[in-house]
């Protein structure tokens, strides 16, 4: 693939091989429906492959979204749908491990709320910053389904193992400050500073060392790597229950904006 062959990622490639790339579905806060999250699955190795790219910078559309999660079209589509669950379950695993094995570093300007894959790209990425003001929350307990995505290979390696329980378990919203605090992000900042910060430490690797920075990188994510089992585990069961009662009824929830009654728990 190439840059131009993706539809909802836009790049501006800056000086010192610094490549911005953007969510932009603001008109559904940058949500990921099916193509969005197939076209997050590839661009990865694609820059990769850029020799003149030498860092990457994520951010989402607007001034309100990183990615407000799964776009609810395409989740129910995929409830209680083998097939679909199956292909949704590789994109997602491919989503961690391609932003594993690119040895360029990936800064995530977390611009406003981001759930679900948009989290995962902002949670793996090797420097993050987040607005103060932005909100986070891995989500999908709400729709009735096991955390996964990326939660279980680095949420713990972040913030540790019981602020990942609560947090996962409960599905709580963190906003910037607290998700600094714990860990789980690298720096807050005021929500209008967030991309030109994360711009300011994209440039200064830019123009240091490639090899070396590239190979502290790889080493480090051998941390991350060591988790893969417990990730692909957390995956599994996330997939599994997209086959049961409670995520239709956590979908239904999420669209009607009510509270679930979820059949396991009546």
């Amino acid at each position: 693939m190439t840059y131009s062959d993706f539809q909802f990622l836009t790049f501006e490639l800056q000086e010192h091989g610094v490549l911005l790339i953007t969510l932009n579905r603001p008109e559904a806060m940058n949500a990921t429906n099916a193509r969005l999250h197939w076209e997050l699955t590839k661009i990865w190795t694609v820059v990769h492959e850029d020799p003149a790219v030498r860092v990457v910078v994520v951010t989402g559309a607007g001034d309100k979204a990183f990615s407000a999660g799964g776009d609810l079209d395409w989740i129910t589509e995929m409830v209680g749908d083998a097939a679909k669950i199956t292909n949704t379950m590789q994109e997602a695993a491919d989503i961690v491990y391609r932003m594993l094995d690119c040895d360029k570093p990936i800064i995530s300007a977390i611009n406003g709320v981001a759930v679900g894959a948009g989290l995962a790209v902002a949670l793996l990425a090797d420097v993050s910053i987040m607005s103060e003001t932005a909100k986070i929350t891995d989500g999908h307990v709400r729709l009735g389904v096991a955390a996964g995505d990326h939660a279980a290979i680095i949420w713990p390696i972040l913030c540790g193992i019981t602020k990942a329980k609560y947090y996962l378990m409960t599905a709580d919203f963190i906003d910037g400050k607290e998700a600094e605090r714990i860990g789980l992000v690298t720096f807050s900042a005021p929500a209008g500073e967030v991309l030109e910060r994360a711009l300011k430490i994209a440039h200064k690797l830019g123009v240091g060392s490639q090899p070396a920075i590239r190979y502290t990188k790889k080493s480090l994510n051998n941390w991350i790597r060591m988790a893969g089992p417990t990730f692909d585990n957390s995956l599994a069961l996330e997939m599994l229950c997209f086959l049961g009662e409670d995520a239709k009824e956590g979908v239904a929830a999420v669209r009607e904006k009510r509270a679930p009654k979820f059949p396991s728990a009546q």
